[in-house]
This record gives C-alpha cells, structure tokens and sequence, in this order.
C-alpha cells in the first residue's frame, strides 16, 4: 500500500485507479493549465499552444499519469469509502464530518528523487511529474485509513459515531428551520 512521506498508509496501491479527469481539462478537452500559467512550463505551454491546447489524455492519446501537469481533486459531498453525506454547520466552530485525504504525495518524492540526484532546484530534466491526487473522506474513515488497517476501496459502511455525528447537524440543520417570532425568542407573551 502507498504511503505518506511520514510513513502511514494512503489506503491505495494505486492512486491513479481511484483519480478522476484531471482538474485542468475543458469540457472541450483543452489544458486549462496551459493556457493560464504559460509561465510555469513554457516547454510544456509551447507544446500543447501548437496543438490548439488539446490535451492528449482527456482525447485518449495518452494515459493522465503520463502528463506533467496532471491534479485530480475531489470535491463530492459524501465519503467515498462509507458514502457518509456531508452535513454542514454553519453557525457553529465544529469539525467539518468530510475531509480531503491525499492519496498522491507525488511533490515530496519529486523533491526526494531530484535531491538524490544532486538537482537542488527540484526541476530535474528526470524528475517524475507532481500529481496531486485526493479523495474525500469522513473524519473516521480518514482516521481508519492512515492508522494502515483500512483501504479506501472497502466496503464499508458509516461508522456509528459518524452517524450520530451527522443525524446531529441534521437536527441542528432543522431546528434552524423552524420559525419563532421575535416575542416568542424573548418570552413575551
């Protein structure tokens, strides 16, 4: 199983088999990336300015690992382990039930790679691409996976105290909904 530069489990072998469309394509299948920050890769912008910014993974000519620039980050509303549903807290200072979780730490071992390698800049001519790759998670099933005794694709279901986590936003998330006129709020009668 993959693992953080720390050392505890991502849940994953593969991040790639649980990554989705990359965060700089298009509807129309053009790098977004490419065209907005030219300057961050211009060997990279010239390239894909020359094929009208289509980007050859979302046409199939390549595969997403294969790209440089590729970022997958989720923003669903439920966990993707145990399918817990967000409930927001709006008016209060709790703990989100959802979290991203990494399952790419592509950036660090990029710079492990590059430093072995005597490149100090961090942009070797070798260097492996930068991937950022996330899932969302609930806070318990987040805690399961890095503590290495579970995997994200299991099959699983909200833990108890997530559920009681959750049905109490809920009630809160109702109570809010209900109308009290303002001599009602101040015990007027």
């Amino acid at each position: 199983m993959k693992k953080t530069p720390t050392g505890t489990a991502v849940g994953v072998d593969d991040p790639y088999a649980h990554a989705g469309v990359c965060d700089h394509v298009t509807g129309d299948g053009e790098c977004r990336y490419a065209f907005e920050h030219p300057e961050h890769d211009r060997d990279f912008a010239a390239e894909r300015a020359s094929a009208d910014y289509r980007c050859p993974a979302a046409a199939g000519d390549c595969e997403w690992c294969d790209c440089p620039h590729y970022r997958s980050t989720s923003d669903e509303r439920e966990c993707a382990r145990c399918g817990l549903e967000a409930r927001r807290d709006a008016h209060g200072d709790g703990r989100p039930l959802l979290e991203e979780h990494h399952l790419s730490y592509a950036d660090e071992e990029r710079e492990a790679a590059d430093r072995a390698n005597g490149d100090r800049a961090g942009r070797g001519a070798d260097s492996s691409a930068a991937h950022e790759i996330t899932v969302v998670l609930c806070r318990w099933c987040h805690a399961a996976v890095h503590d290495a005794w579970a995997r994200i694709d299991d099959d699983a279901s909200p833990s108890a105290e997530a559920l009681a986590a959750a049905e109490g936003r809920r009630s809160d998330e109702l109570a809010e909904l209900g109308f009290e006129t303002a001599a009602e709020r101040r015990g007027d009668e």
